[in-house]
């Protein structure tokens, strides 16, 4: 870490005033003064753009309790440096070069190795990738989603922590001269991938050499060694021998040149596909779905580099058959009138089209497929070249119909001349395009004469100025039993477009809000001391929200360790990526070679425990060392191994898990004897979360210190101590030691009611849909054993499409649950069936079938749902089955 005072020397700029602790460090860079997390060590960058400026923030950080500031020279502070006594700040002619320089110095720290990853297309998913396929050998910090900007790079690489991760993998990107050199200085990477050259920010650049070279840009400091690239880019390939970078590459054109030789064996759509390789002499076969050219070239940039780092191709084979796909911002959802949406509503350019329509012609439903389309914005090229370029791929992928937004397709469509000349053109174009090598230079097409394809093609009928325009003459049922591709630049807002089009949402789905979930995490941590550190528990699948997706949050958000309950659950995070400490707390007699090999930390809680410990990395003259071979994990070890970290559960009064006091002196002894790498020593509170029995958890907390005092002693070293959990960090603030645990208030219930109101948000939200409504009439029952019983007047009855298969309790039946329709509450009537329940919605007569019906969330609490039959929040979120599908939204 980085002293605040000592940033003048390191960044440059002025200290305008000293914070009041002189020995401040900065741990954390913060941009925005909404997601203010722990304020000690968290230093404000007060950045400013074309529509932001972050010194109007200040006040509010302040307020919130940050104390250091980062701001632009000549900037007058919102009330004057007087408004923020106390705080550090630092005066810099750009804060987001100082921002940048942080990162540098951070990057500095860390002496493994980073792999970048630049290119025009294919660089989320190819690090995505990567970060799966490397997970069993390395502790990765790689970019989240897709941070490749001159902000999104430092902080990623911020995040890049000494001791913690053995690998570094982050993506850049550029759309302008000049960019690349800065990332470069960041990252300093001593590996690189370069996925391909396209279109995308060629407005930004003179030629597409000029966008290459800058790209390269990032390959040419001080220690890089590899570059992974394909040898059968014609342009890469030149651009790399002639700046001597040192590579290694990969062709399926059979190059003899290059280091991997490719070979599809199978090119069946839809199936598995065989690969044959040749590298270092020797030929192997692997099978890895391959449904189209970017997903071929992005696995085949992931299996270079694993043949490069000696992985064994059995390994390989079982990594990648559990590859799975990243999520990216095209969305299939259900048009309305029988239409299939695939909502591309965000941004516009040749090869993010050429990617979207290759989705489309996948879709084989009836009918035909059109293309709502807006103008392509910075592309570079001349608008005539561009738009010939682009209806040759409308044409290559089987549109039938294209609907045209933006000027400048308006203006295309008044040009109306026949050429045959043309033609052939248009056929070279198409040639070029469905060509798995190099595309068609755009100056082998007249712009003059790619303005007259537009009609040739007979494609560009219909066309309007703006989406205003669209949406004020939309007919959906023009759009009738058609897939059609929403594809738009951001600025044309074409998401009102997917709304327009899109039928009512149906099934039932459990909205997990990730937004709300970092708001909670960072609530929680705001009241901790400095050094404080948090383990969250994502056992259960996370009490049912999904262990990846809310482990993937935690890791970007800091979080210090995670917890789950069996080794299978911390396996998958593993396999997944996750790189940060995971204790399992169940750990089976048999299963600590597999914790030892994922980098697993067992929960050690009896004596038998620590027996099966010790007899797994014991050595003896027998042993088969489980530990894998750091160099090849799928080879025999070279060496005894050395003894994983583990926890010790103490027993001071819940009575389940855990060594008892008596048992101390004995377990000390082991401890020292066998030097034990104990991580943590840790108990568990019976009743933090009750004032009633307040007495006995200062009891149990005045046992746990009384315990651990000889352990320590035992082990000579400090070592973390953590009791306490959700309700214990709100309701004992004094006995947070060295760590917490936070569990159930994570997903925004608070156990203890002692949160401030609003505090916490709901981050899930259960929700069904109305199959049909029926009128009851009086006198007669509904559902199994006539338990909907008759009543005197006349009912209105909607049927749920959820039921206890899905995890909805049958202790709901007959009144006991309610859920909300149309923002009002309607009591379950008769028993929850296993697909199914009923709702009475007499007193909601605008309640249609089709509309959406709310189990929990907002507006229907947890806690409250959970005392009406009797049980705690945590079984309402964990009982929701696998079954139900989880939607992650963020804002």
């Amino acid at each position: 870490m980085f002293r605040f005072p000592d940033l003048p020397a390191l960044l440059g700029g002025t200290l305008l005033q000293a914070p009041a602790d002189p020995a401040a460090e900065v741990r954390h860079l913060l941009l925005d003064s909404r997601r203010v997390g722990a304020p000690a060590g968290a230093a404000f960058v007060a950045l400013r753009g074309p529509r932001h400026d972050g010194h109007r923030y200040l006040p509010a950080a302040y307020a919130q309790g940050l104390r250091l500031f980062i701001i632009e020279a000549g900037v007058e502070l919102p009330g004057g440096l007087a408004a923020y006594p106390g705080a550090g700040v630092l005066a810099v002619a750009s804060p987001l070069a100082a921002l940048q320089g942080l990162a540098a110095a951070r990057r500095a720290q860390f002496g493994g190795p980073v792999l970048a990853i630049t290119g025009s297309n294919g660089k989320t998913i190819v690090k995505e990738w990567l970060a799966q396929l490397l997970a069993p050998d390395e502790a990765i910090c790689r970019s989240p989603r897709s941070y490749n900007s001159q902000v999104g790079v430092p902080l990623s690489v911020w995040e890049l922590t000494p001791g913690r991760h053995t690998l570094g993998i982050f993506e850049a990107g550029i759309s302008e001269v000049g960019e690349m050199a800065r990332l470069a200085a960041v990252i300093q990477p001593t590996e690189g991938l370069f996925t391909n050259i396209g279109p995308a920010h060629d407005a930004g650049f003179a030629s597409e050499d000029e966008k290459l070279h800058e790209k390269l840009r990032l390959f040419q400091g001080p220690g890089f060694e590899r570059l992974f690239y394909c040898h059968d880019q014609l342009a890469v390939r030149h651009a790399v021998a002639r700046l001597a970078l040192p590579g290694f590459s990969w062709t399926r054109l059979q190059h003899p040149e290059a280091d991997v030789q490719f070979e599809l064996l199978d090119t069946a759509p839809g199936v598995a596909n065989s690969i044959g390789a040749s590298y270092d002499g020797r030929r192997y076969t692997f099978s890895v779905l391959l449904p189209d050219a970017p997903t071929r070239q992005n696995v085949l940039h992931c299996l270079a580099v694993l043949l490069q780092r000696r992985v064994e191709p059995a390994e390989i084979q079982r990594r990648l058959s559990r590859l799975h796909p990243v999520a990216m911002r095209l969305e299939m959802k259900q048009g309305r009138h029988s239409s299939y949406l695939l909502d591309d509503a965000y941004n516009n350019d040749l090869a993010g089209l050429a990617l979207a329509l290759a989705a489309l012609a996948r879709q084989a439903r009836p009918g035909g497929h059109t293309v709502i389309l807006s103008d392509v914005l910075e592309s570079g090229l001349p608008p005539a070249v561009l738009y010939g370029q682009v209806l040759a791929l409308l044409q290559q992928h089987g549109v039938t119909r294209l609907v045209g937004i933006g000027p400048e397709l308006v203006k295309l469509n008044k040009l109306k001349v026949k050429s045959e000349e043309l033609k052939e053109a248009v056929e070279a174009s198409q040639q070029a395009l469905a060509a798995d090598t190099e595309p068609i230079a755009p100056s082998s097409i007249e712009p003059s004469e790619a303005a007259l394809l537009t009609f040739n093609l007979k494609l560009l009928t219909e066309t309007y100025p703006g989406t205003e325009a669209f949406l004020a003459q939309l007919d959906p049922l023009d759009f009738a039993n058609q897939t059609i591709l929403i594809k738009g630049a951001r600025a044309f807002g074409f998401e009102r477009i997917v709304a327009a089009l899109q039928a009512q949402q149906h099934g039932t789905v459990l909205e997990v809000n990730l937004d709300a979930l970092a708001h909670n995490f960072h609530y929680y941590r705001q009241g901790l001391r400095p050094g404080t550190k948090i383990m969250v528990m994502v056992k259960a699948f996370a009490y049912g929200s999904g262990s990846y997706e809310v482990a993937s949050l935690l890791e970007f958000q800091r979080a210090d360790y995670l917890a789950v309950a069996y080794p299978d659950e911390g396996v998958a995070l593993r396999e997944a990526g996750i790189s940060l400490p995971i204790m399992v707390m169940n750990p089976a007699p048999d299963s600590f070679e597999l914790l030892h090999r994922y980098r697993l930390e067992p929960e050690i809680y009896s004596f038998e425990r620590l027996q099966d410990y010790l007899a797994t990395f014991t050595p003896t003259p027998n042993t088969q060392y489980p530990i894998p071979n750091p160099e090849n994990p799928t080879l025999p070890p070279s060496h005894p191994p050395t003894l994983p970290p583990l926890h010790l559960k103490l027993d001071t009064g819940m009575r389940r898990l855990g060594f008892e006091e008596a048992d101390i002196p004995a377990l000390a002894a082991l401890v020292q004897e066998h030097q034990l790498p104990v991580a943590s020593l840790m108990t568990h509170l019976a009743a933090a979360d009750d004032p009633a029995h307040d007495d006995f958890t200062r009891q149990q907390l005045a046992a746990f210190a009384r315990m651990a005092a000889p352990l320590q002693a035992a082990l000579g070293r400090p070592v973390l101590r953590h009791a306490l959990n959700s309700a214990g960090i709100l309701r004992f603030p004094e006995a947070q030691l060295d760590m917490v645990r936070l569990g159930i208030g994570l997903y925004g219930v608070d156990a203890s009611d002692t949160a401030a109101p609003d505090a916490l948000r709901p981050v899930s939200e259960l929700r069904t849909t109305i199959s049909q409504i029926k009128t009851l009439p009086a006198g007669h029952t509904v559902g199994y054993g006539r338990r909907g019983l008759a009543t005197a007047h006349d009912r209105r009855i909607a049927t749920l499409a959820i039921g206890y298969a899905d995890g909805y309790d049958r202790r709901f039946s007959s009144g006991a649950g309610t859920v909300l329709v149309r923002g009002q509450r309607a009591p379950i009537v008769g028993s929850v069936a296993m697909d199914m329940c009923m709702v009475d919605v007499t007193a909601i007569p605008e309640a249609r079938a089709g509309d959406i019906a709310v189990l929990f969330g907002a507006g229907l609490d947890l806690k409250e749902l959970a005392g009406r039959i009797g049980t705690i929040p945590y079984e309402l979120l964990t009982n929701v089955s696998e079954r139900v599908k989880r939607i992650f939204v963020t804002e």
